[in-house]
Parts: structure tokens; C-alpha cells; sequence
């Protein structure tokens, strides 16, 4: 295959398949037909004052023709189908086809209704492999009849004629998303001629644009070319041969689908001359104009190239670039971090990492919990550090007299407080706890229809059972009778050490809207010599500051208690020393009288 230069004028075929452009028939500066075959790669970048065409005239079995119609189909949409058209050879087929993988043409055979042959149509193909032909010409008449080929079956068919537009050629045609035809414009009179420099019409008549549409409507036209926007929501047409309506007339229009207002759109880039008769399609970001009549082919290329893919502007263009432009970037997602699901630290204290002041971890639940119990515990230290104090100097004063018997009383009382933790409620939910009840942690205000994304993760009330302190059950039931298709959440707590928790999934027809529930606060009631062991949530911080408040005050009893006996045996030894050198006084004294 060597590059040549076509001669090729008007009337021909334009047919995209597999990223290369196939133009077949048509006429010549002389207005003969012609049997030339060719293609243009557009897979590559180019420029179109060096075009680079590939002839298969040498393959091709179509005697001369133009005005023919043509599309891409078949089973495997790889097809190229031709329709009708006029020749001079007396021999030429229907319907001819043309199979791009191996470069073959044949004739196919096509069963169904009796067809005529036809000419000066455009043929649309949908998504279904339907092939349509409507209107065009017979050697007699003007026609406005419907012949469908269907692409992948081979079979004739023809629809209906209600409501048709009146006959015509050389119209407008458009596939619409919605799977509907738009025709527009064309040419009604046998004898319609123009002048082929300013393509205005010297005899005849064209028909208008107007039917349905409004706005900057274009004059009366036919011979134009039609495509569908890159949106899918505005057609764009070029050239064609008019009626003069007796001002300066363009030759861009673009169709508004939205509101059937024609519009001329701004251009830039070096305008052409306009054309009629030819072809365009749509490939990457381009409306693509070939050949045609009304350019000087020494003057300007072949190709035409429109960058259509901005709306607001489109520009005429020398350079095909086969990249898509990229699509607008997606709206970003929220910034807002996700809360961290509940989770089980160590016992242990809390690493100097938790006490940072920065804004990531002040937004943290459990970073708020441990600067809470910060506080709590520096202020408590204070007071411990002052009541001990002042106490010690009190009994200083009172020459550190204190009996057995209030020791041992001090000693009870803290036993009493170790029996069992007192877990408030800070909504001023509470309760009397009682081993043979259950005490109701309510938490409400629970929010339902709205995005979740805006609100602290919500904790189900849990609902203790203290009847067993060494096999405690934890059973979540929902609060609100819109949870009703969760599923009770039973969490065991194991002796001693660690706790096990299992969680059942929610009914999978919860709806998106509703907020995530972790899993509850648990409480460790069974290691009594070290106090409560709470793992905290964003919704019981308050809480677990009220038991760590609890266990310093027990822990300060402790102390005090522990301090009375230090004070007591160190004032019963300093006694029984001060006894004894009083006595040894005595015995010196007596030696020397």
C-alpha cells in the first residue's frame, strides 16, 4: 500500500471502522463517477496538509458509483454495508459489503420484502445493527418511504409511513441517544441547482431548518453534514447549499437538544471555506469534514477538522490528535475524617504520644478521653497530696493519738467500697444497683435519616447483668423502634483477663442513612485489688472520669488508713524510746546517790 492523491470530489461515502476512515465512490471534478477505495489512519497523529491515504481501489469489486449510503454493522460491528446509489453499470448490486478483519468485499444475500434501489440518502444505523434508509430519490420520483436492513440477520424490512416528513434528498440526519432519527432540511425539486463557489442556490429550492426549532435559525438548506455532539445534547452542521437569504449567512449552527434553539457557536482558528456535498463524522475530538464541493483542493486539504470538544469555543485545527481529552476530575469526597471503630487497648497507661496537642489527635475520641483523665488525675494528685498533708499536722498537734479501734473501723469502710464499682450515669439516668437487677445505660438522640458523616458514632444503651461479676453478659438492644431490624449485639466478658467480644452483623436491609454502631463500653469488675478497668467510647468519657474519680478517692482512704497505722507504730515506738531513757536516767541517778 502506497500513499496516493484521490480525486474524488463529492458524492461519496465515509465509513469509520477500527480507527481508519474508508472512503468509497463518489464523483469527480468532471461530475463522473468513480470507483476509487481508500482509507486514512486515524489511530496516529497528522497533519492535514500531508495526508498519508492507503488505496484498496485494487480490491474493491464495486463498479463506479455516488450518491450511495453507508454504515458500519454486522454481528461483529465491523462491517462495512453499502446501499444503493447510481452507476453506470447496469450490473451493480443492491447492497454490497465489505469485512475490514480480512479485507474482503461481498455480496450478501438478504431475505425479506422487495426492495427498489435509491439514491441521495443517509443511512443510520442504531444500536441494534438496524440499518434505516428513509426518503431519497428513485430514477422517477422523490420518495418518503422507510427501508430497514437488518445488518446482523440479513433480513428487509420497511416501517411505517404515518406522519412522515414530506419526500426529500440530500437532508440532514441524526441518531439520538434516546434511540430517535432527527431529519432536517434537505432538497425537494429535481431540478435545483447552485453555484458551486458561494453555494447558493440559482434555481430550485431547498427546504427549511425551522419546523421545530426556534432561534438563529439557518436558511433553507440540503447537502449538508450533521453530527452529534460529544455531550450527546446538541447536533452541529456545516456547509451545504442554501438559499441566499440576502444577508451574510454562516456555515457552523449548532442545535440546542435541550430547548430546539439554534445558536451559532464561537470559533476560533482559521475559518474554511464552506462545502457541500460532503461527508463528517465524529472521531476522538473532531468533526471530521471530507472532501466536498465548494474548496480549492491546491488551496486546502481534503480533511477538515474541528475541535468541537469545549462547548464554549470550538477551533478549527490542522493537527488530529487521536487522545480523548480527560475527562473533569470528580468532585472530591468530604474531608472529614471517619471516626475509628472501639477498639481494645492495653492495660497499661497511656503512651506520651496520646497527650499530644495536635488538631488530628484532639479530634480522637480516645485522645479526649485521655486528656479528660489527665486532668481529672493531676487534679486529684493535688488534692490527695494537700488532704494528707493537712492531716498529718493535725494529728501532729493532737500528739498523734489514735486508738486501735479507729484504724481497724477505716479499715471496714474500705472494704465496703470494694464490694462493687458505682458507674454513673451522666444523662442522669440513675439507678440503684442491686445484685438482682439490671442497671439501663441509656443513650438517645440517636440520629436516623441523616448522614452520619457530621456526627460522632453512636453507642447502643448496653444493659449490665452484675447477677455473675465473674461472667458478665452485655446485651445492646435497640433504643430507637426505627432499629428495630438489628439484631441483638451479645458481648461476653471473660474472667480476669482480656474480654471477648462478638458481635452479630445488622440486618442487611438497614438502610444506608442510619449511623454505624461500634461496639459498647466495657467495664472489668472483677480484678477488685486494682479498681475498675474501663475502656472508653466517645459517649461514656464522662463516665469513665467519674470512676477514675472513685478510685482515687478509695485509693486516698487506702492511703490515709495505711498513714494512721505508719503514724500509730512510729508514736508507740517513739514512746516506748522516750520511756526508755527516761528510765535509764532513773537508774543512772539512782547509781550515783
Amino acid at each position: 500500500m502506497t500513499p496516493f492523491k484521490p480525486n474524488v470530489y463529492c458524492r461519496h461515502t465515509a465509513t469509520l471502522i477500527d480507527n481508519k476512515l474508508y472512503i468509497l465512490g463518489g464523483l469527480d471534478l468532471n461530475r463522473n463517477v468513480i470507483k476509487e477505495f481508500f482509507y486514512l489512519d486515524v489511530s496516529v497523529l497528522f497533519n492535514t496538509q500531508e495526508l498519508s491515504w492507503q488505496d484498496l481501489s485494487n480490491i474493491n469489486m464495486v463498479p463506479p458509483h455516488g450518491f450511495a449510503a453507508s454504515v458500519k454493522g454486522g454481528p461483529n460491528n465491523y462491517t462495512l454495508f453499502l446501499y444503493g446509489g447510481t452507476s453506470t453499470d447496469q450490473t451493480m448490486s443492491l447492497v454490497y459489503t465489505f469485512d475490514s478483519q480480512s479485507i474482503v468485499w461481498s455480496i450478501p444475500k438478504i431475505a425479506g420484502v422487495n426492495t427498489i434501489r435509491k439514491r441521495g440518502l443517509t443511512g443510520i444505523i442504531n444500536n441494534d445493527g438496524r440499518m434505516y434508509l428513509w426518503g431519497g430519490c428513485t430514477n422517477t420520483d422523490f420518495v418518503n418511504d422507510m427501508l430497514i436492513l437488518d445488518t446482523i440477520n440479513l433480513n428487509w424490512s420497511k416501517g411505517s409511513i404515518i406522519n412522515a416528513p414530506t419526500p426529500r434528498t440530500d437532508y440532514g440526519a441524526i441518531l439520538l441517544p434516546n434511540n430517535k432519527i432527527i431529519y432536517m432540511g434537505g432538497n425537494d425539486y429535481d431540478t435545483t441547482s447552485f453555484n458551486s463557489n458561494t453555494l447558493n442556490i440559482v434555481k430550485g429550492t431547498t427546504l427549511t431548518l425551522s419546523e421545530v426549532t426556534s432561534g438563529n435559525i439557518p436558511s433553507n438548506r440540503a447537502g449538508f453534514s450533521a453530527v452529534l455532539g460529544l455531550d450527546g445534547k446538541r447536533i452541529i452542521i456545516f456547509g451545504g447549499y442554501f438559499i441566499n437569504p440576502g444577508y451574510l449567512d454562516t456555515t457552523l449552527y449548532v442545535l440546542d437538544l435541550a430547548n430546539n434553539n439554534w445558536y451559532i457557536p464561537k470559533i476560533s482558528g482559521k475559518i474554511p471555506k464552506p462545502r457541500a456535498l460532503h461527508q463528517a463524522n465524529v472521531i476522538g475530538k473532531y468533526m471530521v469534514v471530507s472532501f466536498g464541493i465548494g474548496y480549492d483542493k491546491t488551496d486546502e486539504s481534503d480533511i477538515l477538522l474541528l475541535d468541537i470538544s469545549n462547548n464554549d469555543e470550538y477551533i478549527w485545527t490542522t493537527e488530529f490528535d487521536p487522545k480523548m481529552p480527560s475527562p473533569p476530575p470528580p468532585t472530591p469526597p468530604s474531608t472529614l475524617p471517619p471516626l475509628p471503630p472501639p477498639s481494645l487497648p492495653p492495660s497499661h497507661s497511656p503512651s506520651p504520644s496520646h497527650s499530644s496537642s495536635s488538631p488530628h489527635n484532639m479530634s480522637d475520641p480516645h485522645n479526649i478521653s485521655d486528656n479528660i483523665a489527665c486532668v481529672v488525675v493531676g487534679s486529684s494528685l493535688g488534692g490527695v497530696f494537700l488532704s494528707v498533708g493537712s492531716f498529718l499536722i493535725y494529728k501532729w498537734k493532737k500528739n498523734k493519738q489514735k486508738t486501735i479501734h479507729e484504724n481497724d473501723n477505716n479499715n471496714d469502710y474500705s472494704q465496703e467500697e470494694k464490694e462493687f464499682p458505682i458507674v454513673r450515669d451522666i444523662h442522669n439516668y440513675e439507678q440503684d444497683i442491686n445484685n438482682n437487677e439490671q442497671e439501663t445505660i441509656q443513650i438517645d438522640q440517636i440520629p436516623r435519616n441523616e448522614s452520619t458523616s457530621n456526627y460522632p458514632i453512636i453507642i447502643p444503651p448496653p444493659i449490665i447483668n452484675k447477677n455473675n461479676y465473674h461472667k458478665q453478659e452485655i446485651i445492646l438492644t435497640p433504643e430507637n423502634e426505627n432499629t428495630t431490624n438489628h439484631e441483638l449485639i451479645i458481648i461476653p466478658v471473660n474472667d480476669h483477663h482480656g474480654q471477648e467480644i462478638m458481635q452479630t452483623l445488622q440486618n442487611e436491609n438497614t438502610s444506608d442513612h442510619e449511623p454505624t454502631i461500634p461496639a459498647p463500653a466495657i467495664v472489668n469488675t472483677n480484678n477488685y485489688n486494682y479498681g475498675q478497668e474501663v475502656i472508653s467510647t466517645p459517649n461514656n468519657n464522662r463516665i469513665s472520669s467519674q470512676i477514675l474519680k472513685d478510685e482515687i478517692l478509695q485509693a486516698v482512704k487506702n492511703e490515709i488508713g495505711q498513714n494512721l497505722k505508719n503514724e500509730l507504730l512510729q508514736a508507740v515506738k517513739n514512746e516506748i524510746g522516750q520511756n526508755l531513757n527516761n528510765l535509764n536516767i532513773t537508774r543512772n541517778n539512782t547509781n550515783q546517790d
